[in-house]
């Protein structure tokens, strides 16, 4: 067997190493005979140095060089490797309770190697601890450097750079110096180089908080109970994904960083120096990095390579500046016929526009006497598409209400009994408020559908059969814009209603009553030009002349004076381009007066309208 020291070794060709041929052990600085062959080689040029290397490891393979004073472990003896169950990614049990991890697979990889016969010995780490002092393991693969840890244990350089981060919830805020951790909760675990670290750092009982593992911790962080939580980066970034703790990131990285080294019992250097060769050997022919890059690679955020954004960045940027190019001259070609074309279409626009103007004035008159001559065929496809699903509407909500109510009883003992519960979506002390009144409106809104195709049915025709209702204008009022509030939010900031309470009942339809009011609303909010603009909607009583009133005020855009008085023909708008259809206020018109009512529309252009809707007020005896 070979001794040589590990920067010795280091600058060997993976090329030169046949662990088959020779077994190579390595030894620190510190031993003499191998600090003075170190010293000898740095001192001339590397090619000579690895010559001589070579020459060692050739005389090697036929017999064995002993360092003076130094003891070599026995090639036959099991090696006990003591393991931390609860380290990952480094050192963990997995679901099956098999011990696997990074430092797993770089031992046996180690053991490989060098022609090592080991066995792992594991369980918590402070116990492993305990057993390497007291001979009952040879060698920890993974221990966190301390000068105060030197007293007992000699270690091997780093095999490992360990990050720490502090892990925190989403948008948990950062934290500039972990000194400003000492009005948080701080979890960490028991006893580990952290837990050291923090009481170095200032932080008291009070601050922090111990757990035996790491998922311990983050199930508690997750929970809310704790503000942070300060951990090794990769082990708490691989315990959050295992446990699907998507809210668990980490926060901060902090400066002190954990330096992961082998660790044995004071003294048993010659050991520690066989397993630094074989970690040399593994680092020489890339099995280090594909150990590194299986455990740890996966966790680490990975950048795109620079060469790969030059590669990248030259193609897209060739294409970029062909496309520029074509472009450039499709451009120019373009036009030259866009000039071209323009004088030989100049003529040709202008006599198309004036046929258009003609044309459209004949459409026109067309298209209006066209309308009044097929109202007959559009009212009967209306009555025949709308009536028929509107009155299964009206029939199953109806159906729906009658059920409601002969189960409501149910329903009431169980919420008394059990609490609230869940019906659909929704809880059921919000259905019992507002079942009866949605399914109450629904109904409203049906009959309203129903209407609507009958005043379009009988938009000519005069009918006070149905005009036999004591109606509240106040509720009327009320109810319509519940069912337009949508529209009014959307229009609007400054919406105003106010009642007087006091103001006697009509005589008439409730339903019809409320579509005039609907119209005049909606029309005040398509006015507006922004919903900086106001409506204010009052009713009164005219005592003079025995009316209910209704005002509606808007800060609309007005209507010209010159079309005021159309505005209540039928399929008259200023609103064709919206989809108007000049039926609102033409149906409206005809309610009011078959109501013996007045509606009148008084506007100025940029300053508004007021519509005010009279209607006589019900007097006793006029309902047989």
């Amino acid at each position: 067997m070979l001794v040589v020291n590990y920067n010795f070794i280091k600058n060997i060709p993976s090329s030169t190493i046949n662990t088959r041929l020779c077994s190579i052990s390595v030894v620190y600085p510190d031993i003499s005979p191998i600090s003075r062959m170190q010293n000898m080689c740095t001192s001339i040029k590397p090619a000579i140095c690895q010559a001589i290397a070579i020459i060692f490891l050739a005389l090697s393979c036929c017999g064995e060089l002993h360092a003076s004073g130094e003891h070599l472990v026995q090639e036959n003896k099991t090696i006990i490797v003591g393991a931390n169950i609860n380290y990952p990614p480094y050192e963990f049990l997995d679901k099956n309770g098999k011990l696997t991890g990074y430092n797993v697979d770089l031992y046996r990889a180690i053991a490989r190697v060098m022609g090592l016969d080991i066995k792992f010995s594991y369980g918590p780490w402070h116990e492993k601890m305990k057993d390497l002092q007291q001979g009952r393991v040879d060698i920890l693969m993974g221990l966190g450097y301390t000068q105060e840890r030197t007293k007992l244990m000699d270690f091997s350089p780093p095999h490992t750079i360990i990050n720490v981060s502090l892990f925190g919830r989403s948008g948990t805020p950062k934290v500039k110096s972990i000194k400003e951790l000492k009005d948080k909760k701080v979890i960490i675990l028991r006893g580990g180089r952290l837990h050291e670290y923090a009481i170095e750092q200032g932080l008291t009982g009070n601050s922090i908080v111990l757990v035996d593992n790491y998922a311990d911790g983050l199930r508690l962080l997750a929970s809310g109970h704790y503000d942070y939580a300060l951990f090794p980066k990769m082990t708490g970034i691989f315990v959050a994904q295992e446990l699907g703790l998507a809210s668990i990131k980490p926060i901060n990285e902090i400066s002190e960083v954990i330096e992961y080294c082998s660790a044995v019992k004071k003294g048993n250097r010659e050991l520690l120096a066989r397993f630094a060769t074989g970690m040399a050997i593994l680092k020489k022919t890339g099995q280090y990095k594909d150990i590194h890059d299986k455990w740890l690679g996966v966790l680490e955020p990975r950048g795109i390579p620079l060469k790969r954004v030059i590669k990248v960045g030259s193609i897209v940027g060739f294409f970029l500046l062909g496309g520029l190019l074509h472009s450039f001259v499709w451009s120019a070609m373009l036009k030259r016929q866009v000039e071209q074309r323009t004088s030989a279409l100049s003529l040709e626009v202008k006599e198309r526009q004036r046929a258009e103007e003609e044309l459209r004035r004949n459409q026109e008159q067309l298209v209006q006497a066209s309308k009044m001559a097929a109202i007959g065929t559009l009212v009967s496809g209306v009555a025949h598409e709308i009536n028929n699903p509107n009155g299964l509407i009206y029939l199953n909500v109806t159906m729906l209400s009658d059920m409601y109510e002969s189960i409501r009883h149910i329903m009431e003992d169980k919420f008394a009994k059990d609490g609230d519960f869940i019906v659909g979506k929704w809880q059921y002390s919000e259905v019992r408020e507002n079942l009866e009144q949605l399914l109450s409106e629904t109904l409203d809104a049906s009959k309203r559908v129903g209407r609507i195709v009958e005043d379009l049915k009988n938009f000519s025709k005069r009918d006070n059969s149905e005009l036999n209702e004591i109606v509240d204008i106040n509720s009327a009022t009320k109810s319509a814009i519940r069912l337009i509030s949508t529209s009014i939010k959307q229009s609007t900031d400054f919406f105003s209603v106010s009642y007087d309470e006091k103001i006697p009942k009509i005589r008439g339809n409730m339903q019809r009553i409320e579509q005039v009011v609907v119209n005049l609303i909606v029309n005040a909010c398509q006015s507006l030009a922004g919903r900086d603009r106001s409506i204010t909607v009052m009713t009164r009583y005219d005592y003079d002349h025995r009316m209910a009133e209704l005002e509606i005020t808007d800060e609309g855009v007005g209507i010209a004076s010159d079309q005021l008085q159309y505005i209540a023909d039928p399929f008259y708008t200023t609103k064709r381009e919206q989809g108007g259809t000049g039926l609102g206020l033409s149906v409206s018109s005809k309610i009011v007066k078959d109501h013996g009512g007045i509606l009148t529309i008084n506007s100025s252009v940029g300053k508004g309208t007021t519509a005010i809707l009279s209607l006589p007020i019900y007097e006793s005896g006029d309902i047989s």
